[in-house]
This record gives C-alpha cells, sequence and structure tokens, in this order.
C-alpha cells in the first residue's frame, strides 16, 4: 500500500502581505498620499477610492495570514492588485511629465522607479494567485 504525501499549506506570500499591510494603514492614515495618483476620469471620487482601496488591502493581508482564508484572500488579494493598476499607470504618466519638464536626475529616477514598478505589479499577482490554489 502507497500512503499519498498530504500536499503542504500554501505558504504566507510575504511578498504581498507586507506591502498591502503598509500601504493599507498609510491609505486610511494619510490618503493625501495616494489622491493625486487617481486616473484623472475617476478624481471625482479620489478620496473614498483612496480609503476603500486602504480597507482592501488591509482585509486583504489578514486574509493572506489565516490558513483558512489564505485561498480566497489571494484570489482577493490579484482583483485589488489589478484593481489600483491604473492608479500606478497614472503615476508614471504623471512622473516622466514631470520630468520632461525639470530634467532633472531625480526626476528622472523617478519616473524610472514607477516603470519599473508595472511589471512587479504582474509577479505580486502571479504570487497572489499562487495561494488561491
Amino acid at each position: 500500500m502507497t500512503r499519498r504525501a498530504k500536499r503542504p499549506a500554501a505558504t504566507v506570500p510575504w511578498i504581498v502581505l507586507v506591502p498591502f499591510a503598509v500601504s493599507g494603514i498609510i491609505h486610511l492614515v494619510r490618503p493625501g498620499v495616494f489622491t493625486p495618483i487617481i486616473p484623472r476620469a475617476l478624481r471625482r471620487w479620489d478620496r473614498p477610492l483612496v480609503v476603500a482601496s486602504g480597507i482592501a488591502e488591509l482585509a486583504c493581508a489578514v486574509g493572506l495570514v489565516v490558513p483558512s482564508t489564505r485561498a480566497a484572500a489571494g484570489r482577493a488579494s490579484a482583483v485589488v492588485l489589478a484593481a489600483v493598476w491604473p492608479a500606478n499607470m497614472q503615476m508614471s504618466i504623471d512622473l516622466g511629465r514631470r520630468a520632461a519638464r525639470r530634467r532633472t536626475p531625480k526626476a528622472w529616477a523617478a519616473f524610472a522607479v514607477s516603470l519599473a514598478r508595472l511589471p512587479l505589479q504582474v509577479t505580486l499577482i502571479r504570487r497572489a494567485l499562487g495561494n488561491s490554489r
């Protein structure tokens, strides 16, 4: 008789959890930090969107810690990451425009970092979904 090995429980995706926890707190404590990156078409609701995304990030972070909710929280985390992607795009657009105006190394560096962040979000989504199985 052969014994089937138990599939190990998914591990906590710290690469998603930690940024969500930190960012979620900042969203709620200092929402003005995030309101400028709300896409222009959504600026009418900038404050409620920032607060809602902060609450969603904190809920996902908590859900990723609890083994029984980790799979659902992984899927929810991927949705949140996809939902905030337009804000990250807006930030890159704004930083690119600022860099073109200022033409300083610091402005160009900020723009470059914002661009590098965009594909990183794909990695975060994949890690979040990896825990949803």
